[in-house]
């Protein structure tokens, strides 16, 4: 078997593994980088921002539950992480509001990894697509590089000071999504890569890695139900961020969880419900304000009513509050009492009283017709369980300390996310840079510990 030797072995070429090769070439570390897919990019292609909570008190307020060094590290790395995307010479928006709560820059995604790609080869870091990283190679308790499958079907052993998981997390792998995200979540559809089947799961915990958490839950979007992603356009074109100031019923025909937090928590909260599928029900206001409206500046607006319906989705369109009582019967649910639930959400926001469950964003009620029913049901981009890493992005071990050797970055690590989101083109741009880091300080120790060994060799003879 062929060996090759490197300061640093990335597993995986979308933002995160593109992001630490750029950097650790940058910082004069010999690179090899390693895709499974025909071309770099992964998931990182179909996004268009980098945001992130704007500081520790508005994480810890929408994230609570997630791990405290790695979302002080996200926050307090972000704006060094914008500042790197710039130094490569690619255009990054002034700062906006992202969400109800987020801060962040609109930029060419393409232009980054494909600018990353050159980076990495230009520095001479080598670039191999669809190779498969077979398994990790471990000596004295320290991961040492990895055994590789080559396209041509040559096996080749990498030797590497330090080795990053970076494959992008396991949401194409429905066994996965089943046994760690919900017993449905295999059903859902797949808003990401096809490629992120778990291969960086599977080859850290093979040599000890920690996971978790089981029920951190997943980064996703309502969509229409019935509808098959056509192209990775769909992915956004679908998406039904207004749910965020609309009304959403489940089968029983009640509400079941405040909306306005956000569309990416309803679509957690659908999953869990019967059937996870729900009727999605907006006004005129709602409509003309956000349904064909941009859900953030610079984002092209698409109408997803009348996408929805001509790609063959569940929709309608009541005259007044009292055509939904006329639901098509094959769909499941009790038209009256959908259409007296929305006229007691009225009456109670016309009189000030608090909606159960609430509405902490947009208490307005929906009282001006027409009304847009959507069918919808959630579809998974990653998963927020996953390999368990430290702040200097090193995997750890059951019993909490690092597994020497290995690194993680991106949609594979789990502990930054439970049950919430902020970020993760931000997350894998923040531990992509810092996995580089800590592999340049681990390349540095070892040559400073081999200059050492050298010096009292030359001493003794």
């Amino acid at each position: 078997m062929r060996v090759e030797n490197v300061d640093l072995l990335v597993i995986g070429a979308g933002m995160a593994g593109l992001t630490a090769g750029a950097r650790a070439v940058r910082n004069g570390l010999s690179v090899m980088v390693v895709e499974i897919g025909t071309d770099v990019g992964g998931s990182a292609r179909f996004a268009g921002y980098a945001w992130t909570a704007p500081s520790h008190d508005v994480m810890d307020q929408h994230n609570p539950w997630g791990d405290t060094a790695l979302k002080r590290a996200l926050v307090d790395r972000f704006p060094d992480g914008v500042e790197w995307i710039r130094s490569l010479g690619v255009d990054v928006k002034d700062a906006q509001r992202v969400l109800s709560f987020g801060r962040g820059h609109q930029f060419d995604t393409h232009q980054y990894v494909d600018t990353c790609r050159r980076v990495v080869r230009e520095g001479g870091g080598m670039l191999l697509l669809e190779t498969c990283a077979e398994r990790l190679v471990v000596e004295d308790g320290a991961v040492t590089g990895a055994e590789l499958r080559l396209t041509d079907g040559v096996r080749t052993r990498v030797r590497a000071g330090s080795t990053l998981i970076a494959t992008g997390g396991f949401q194409g792998d429905p066994e996965l999504r089943t046994a760690h995200v919900h017993p449905r979540a295999g059903d859902m559809q797949l808003r990401s890569n096809p490629f992120s089947r778990g291969g960086g799961y599977r080859l850290a915990t093979q040599v000890g890695a920690a996971t978790g958490h089981d029920d951190a839950g997943f980064y996703g979007h309502l969509i229409p139900s019935g509808i098959s992603f056509a192209d990775p356009a769909d992915f956004v074109d679908l998406s039904l961020y207004y749910s965020e100031h609309a009304l959403l019923f489940n089968v029983r025909n009640d509400r079941f969880v405040d909306e306005t937090l956000g569309d990416h928590l309803t679509a957690m909260a659908l999953l869990e419900q019967p059937e996870s599928r729900g009727l999605l029900i907006a006004d005129a206001r709602v409509f003309r304000d956000w349904v064909v409206g941009s859900y953030v500046e610079g984002a092209v607006a698409v109408d997803k009513f009348a996408l929805a319906g001509k790609r063959g989705g569940r929709v309608g369109l009541a005259e007044d509050l009292d055509e939904l009582a006329y639901l098509p019967e094959e769909w499941g649910y009790r038209g009256d009492a959908v259409r007296d639930a929305v006229k007691l959400f009225n009456e109670d926001a016309a009189a000030g009283l608090e909606p159960v469950p609430g509405r902490q964003l947009d208490r307005l009620p929906l009282d001006e017709p027409p009304y847009y029913v959507i069918e919808t049901v959630p579809a998974i981009t990653f998963p927020f369980h996953g390999v368990r890493i430290d702040d200097r992005a090193r995997v750890l071990r059951g019993d909490g300390e690092p597994l020497h050797g290995l690194l993680a970055a991106g949609s594979d690590t789990g502990g930054l996310w439970h049950r919430a989101y902020a970020g993760g083109i931000a997350s894998a741009l923040v531990f992509g840079l810092t996995a580089a880091d800590t592999a340049t300080t681990a390349s540095a120790s070892t040559a400073t510990a081999t200059a050492a060994q050298t010096r009292a060799a030359q001493a003794t003879d």
